[in-house]
């Protein structure tokens, strides 16, 4: 992969030793950091319990389950790019089964490019997930200035007989004249008069 700033940490499931040894020479440490391997789903799910990860690659058939629950798991519970891999023989039918969690899926056997060119297709869809999560935080930060804001204003309207524009107004000025944003006003007024 060509340099880039940021680093994708990976879970490997397999019990495969082959198949991860393989897939270690696809996981630089450069792009991917940290690689951690789980060889069962109770193993992958104590490790999901203790971190989150950008991509998981679950290659199925595990020893305690097959895996295809887990990858549903992993894109319902979190922001992580899944890659199921399983039996040609297999894959029509989970492909359907899995498809709408949002799971990538390969056929087994498969060449090492594929692999490699899915796992750039995880890390783009990745930093698309990460963009998304900043712009939602962004709209939930704001929404809840607005409640501050419209709280304080109602206090102000409550306790010193203000109209509604004026203490918007009131707030507004408060911002500016202190240089501090309008939430900070709207917490300090709600100390003071609740």
């Amino acid at each position: 992969m060509v340099f880039q700033e940021r680093t994708y940490s990976v879970l490997v499931v397999s019990s495969s030793e082959k198949f991860n040894a393989t897939t270690a020479t696809l996981l630089p440490v450069t792009d991917f950091y940290p690689v951690t391997l789980a060889k069962s789903v109770s193993e992958a799910q104590r490790k999901l319990l203790e971190r989150a990860y950008d991509i998981v690659i679950v290659n199925a058939p595990l020893p305690d389950d097959f895996g295809m629950r887990l990858a549903i798991d992993v894109c319902a519970s979190s922001d992580a790019g899944v890659l199921l891999l399983v039996k040609s023989e297999l894959y029509n039918d989970v492909y359907a089964k899995v498809v709408e969690y949002g799971v990538m899926t390969l056929s087994k056997p498969t060449s090492v490019q594929l692999v490699a060119q899915t796992l750039r297709g995880l890390c783009a869809t990745r930093e698309r997930m990460r963009r998304m999560e900043e712009k939602q935080k962004t709209v939930e930060e704001k929404i809840e200035e607005l409640r501050l804001v419209n709280r304080a204003k109602w206090l102000l309207i409550e306790c010193l007989n203000m109209s509604e524009t004026d203490a918007h107004r009131y707030i507004e000025k408060q911002s500016m004249d202190l240089r501090v944003p309008k939430r900070e006003v709207a917490e300090n007024i709600i100390k003071t008069y609740k």
